[in-house]
């Protein structure tokens, strides 16, 4: 009986794929109509290629004047290198050092919510920060994006030391705080 099954399902199977095919070729009236509407109209024009004026080199002939290509170096004359090397060899920043959580944000975006005072007596300033965390910092910590480092924290304010970029390729210190907003 599971033969006579078998003979029957693959019959059907059959007669249902035979039936799907023949019914793919109707309804194709309308696209032959369409493409018979498009044959009959007259062809359109195809414009020429443009023509393109040939390449005309350019000789440099100013070899004698300042290379476009090159620094211009915009430092006063009295300026001696012995100078320049001790400036350069100036205050850094610590670029080996790990960053704190706080050093991802910018100082403006920093807020001072309070202090606490633990059993050593070592003041602690509660820093809110933008990812709306509270961090603790006490001195000798790094905050805000232009490598500040807390030098005292005090019931008011966090005051920092930053080392900022003075435009001339080397640093300078600048003081800055975080003062208590009530």
């Amino acid at each position: 009986m599971t033969a006579k099954l078998q003979a029957l399902l693959k019959l059907s199977l059959l007669g249902l794929v035979t039936a799907m095919l023949a019914g793919c070729g109707e309804g194709l009236g309308d696209l032959r109509q369409f493409v018979d509407q498009v044959r009959a109209k007259p062809p359109g024009r195809i414009e020429p290629i443009p023509e393109f004026t040939p390449y005309q080199n350019f000789e440099y002939t100013s070899h004698d004047l300042r290379d476009p290509f090159k620094l211009v170096d915009f430092r006063r004359p009295e300026e001696v290198p012995e100078e320049i090397a001790q400036l350069g060899s100036g205050i850094r920043p610590d670029i080996d050092r790990v960053k704190e959580p706080l050093e991802d944000f910018p100082l403006d975006t920093l807020r001072l919510k309070g202090t606490i005072d633990d059993k050593d007596g070592i003041k602690w300033g509660l820093i809110f920060a933008p990812d709306n965390t509270i961090h603790r910092v006490i001195e000798g910590n790094y905050m805000g994006q232009n490598h500040g480092r807390i030098i005292a924290v005090t019931d008011q304010k966090i005051e920092l030391t930053e080392i900022v970029p003075d435009g001339l390729g080397n640093y300078i210190e600048r003081s800055s705080a975080v003062a208590l907003i009530e």
